[in-house]
């Protein structure tokens, strides 16, 4: 049989993708005595500069006020998960600002229904960066949220995504994004690429969309799982990294610990797109294209961020960098094997005992 439209399928050209694991950097000559000298700070706006370019990610089991006020001490941020109404989401902004009016409070919200009413509260109770919180943010619901934001609440910082592609990132930015969370199907927890069969390794994402001539921040979201992965996005071009695993069951995120029958301590953590979370918020599930688990409880946030902190500074320093321009201009790549990813793990844990 012959179509007399053309081919079935436009998709004739495969192209490589790189994740974080395919790609190492190169050790560079260093004058860095300490690494703990090293400037890893970056600005977000005019009035935002975070100290550690770490944001937490507008999860349920990850951000609330507690993890937001962590992560401001910290020098990093956290954006107020939007599962929850108006009004008790433009308290937990509140009750942020009554303790220091200085903090770059941040607070996500969807697209479509009330977001605008949201997005009015929000502001109007103190937050200075509201993210514009979707999976597929290349789209015309993005777009005509993002314009509508910006017309009717004028100068304050958005954050919207998730892209995937430089298209995808550019046309964000024109919309008028101030910043946009670059990474789709990554996450620890998210299925998306399995059920949909859609997604791009969020190193390449990152890379890609670091070509583009906007101003406008690159947030890599997903796939990070050590600081090494964070390095890495960050000399792709990255401005900031999400995270939310690498923070969940800590004690600064929302929910209780709780005891197994062994006696340990575990947390909840979950995607938002999983069953167990649309049931929550919405009541009712409809695909999911993420899980819902526990994780051991890991005590104080505070021990983890410092932890991020040292790595991504000694990342730094291995190219001689002593902040973010530096870093960028000196930061070179090689792609790995196989066996050179396999060699970069701590090995003896892996031999036959």
């Amino acid at each position: 049989m012959k179509y007399e439209d053309g081919p079935k399928s436009a998709a004739t050209i495969m192209n490589e993708a790189l994740s974080f694991d395919d790609v190492l950097l190169v050790p560079q000559h260093s004058d860095i005595e300490s690494r703990r000298s090293v400037d890893i700070s970056n600005v977000m706006s005019k009035d935002i500069i975070l100290g550690l370019p770490v944001i937490s990610s507008p999860m349920d089991t990850v951000t609330g006020t507690k993890m937001a006020r962590a992560m401001y001490t910290a020098g990093g941020m956290g954006i107020l998960h939007r599962y929850n109404t108006i009004s008790e989401q433009s308290s937990m902004v509140c009750s942020i600002l009554e303790e220091n009016e200085n903090i770059p409070v941040a607070a996500a919200a969807g697209v479509t229904g009330d977001y605008l009413e949201r997005c009015y509260a929000l502001r109007e109770s103190g937050a200075k960066v509201i993210c514009l919180d979707v999976a597929h943010g290349h789209h015309n619901m993005m777009e005509r949220a993002l314009k509508s934001i910006k017309d009717q609440l004028g100068d304050i910082h958005i954050m919207a995504g998730n892209v995937a592609t430089l298209e995808g990132f550019n046309a964000l930015a024109s919309w008028g994004a101030d910043s946009v969370r670059v990474g789709i199907g990554g996450g620890s927890i998210c299925s998306t690429r399995l059920v949909s069969g859609h997604g791009i390794p969020t190193f390449e994402s990152v890379f890609q969309c670091a070509q583009t001539t906007y101003n406008c921040k690159i947030i890599a979201d997903g796939g990070i799982k050590t600081t090494g992965d964070m390095v890495k996005a960050f000399a792709a071009g990255a401005d900031f990294v999400m995270i939310g695993s690498m923070l969940a069951g800590t004690r600064e995120t929302p929910g209780d610990v709780f005891k197994n029958a062994e006696g340990k301590s575990y947390k909840v953590y979950r995607g938002m797109a999983s069953s167990n979370a649309q049931k929550s918020w919405r009541g009712k599930s409809s695909t999911p294209e993420g899980i819902s688990t526990t994780i051991p409880f890991k005590g104080e946030v505070s021990l983890i961020l410092d932890d991020l902190r040292g790595g991504i500074q000694s990342g730094f320093s291995y190219s001689g960098a002593n902040n973010f321009q530096e870093f960028w201009t000196k930061s070179k790549f090689i792609r790995q094997t196989a066996a050179g990813q396999n060699e970069s793990f701590t090995h003896i844990l892996r031999r036959d005992k």
